[in-house]
């Protein structure tokens, strides 16, 4: 969160928590998350939320962590070869790292979208989308020039995953919502809330078996 409020406001933190939802009669069906191993910022009313899961805290100004929270969801990868996600939302800033055979040369590359560029100190072909929508498929085909090896020379070696780094704005892969985020001040001054979601993989691994 980041924080500009003069005074000393409460603020309440609605989120589509099941326990909670589920106290208070409320349908969860496949809107609810069960949120696991929560730990709060020192400024959170503990003994509240333990009686009645309400998030309610005083908070401090700028920036600060205001939760964190374990789920034991099984996810699928967003992006594999194509994005995963709904059309409604957009990866970008799409990195993907493919490894190649450390005596590739001559590379002949083609892509339905982005560049590619091989990457000689990385063993890697590099290919980089700017934006990629939900539901797409978008196509890489690389030729590359081997050494000959004869059977008797080669030794089976471990192989290096695929690593892809994204971003995609308005979209959590947990399903966590921020249901309501009410701002309480007694001499009841004006303050806009604004709530933003974006999914950041600074790095995850394919594995190539």
């Amino acid at each position: 969160m980041r924080t500009y409020l003069s005074g000393m406001p409460e603020c309440k933190l609605g989120l589509n928590d099941r326990v909670l939802l589920e106290a208070q009669g409320r349908t969860t069906k496949g809107k609810a998350i069960d949120l696991e191993d929560i730990k709060f910022h020192q400024c959170v009313r503990l003994a509240r939320f333990e009686n009645d899961r309400t998030i309610s805290f005083i908070p401090p100004d700028g920036a600060f962590d205001l939760m964190t929270y374990r789920l034991s969801t099984q996810v699928k990868p967003l992006i594999w070869a194509r994005s995963q996600f709904k059309e409604r939302s957009t990866a970008t800033n799409v990195e993907i790292e493919l490894p190649v055979p450390v005596d590739a040369s001559n590379p002949n590359i083609r892509t339905s979208m982005g560049s590619a560029s091989y990457a000689p100190e990385n063993d890697a072909l590099m290919w980089k989308i700017k934006s990629f929508p939900g539901g797409k498929e978008y196509m890489l085909r690389a030729e590359f020039s081997l050494s000959s090896i004869t059977a008797e020379e080669a030794t089976p070696e471990r192989k290096a995953p695929i690593r892809v780094k994204f971003e995609i704005p308005y979209f959590t892969v947990s399903g966590i919502q921020v249901r309501y985020l009410k701002i309480i001040e007694k001499s009841g001054y004006q303050a806009l809330p604004w709530v933003r979601y974006i999914t950041m993989a600074g790095e995850y691994e394919l594995r190539l078996i």
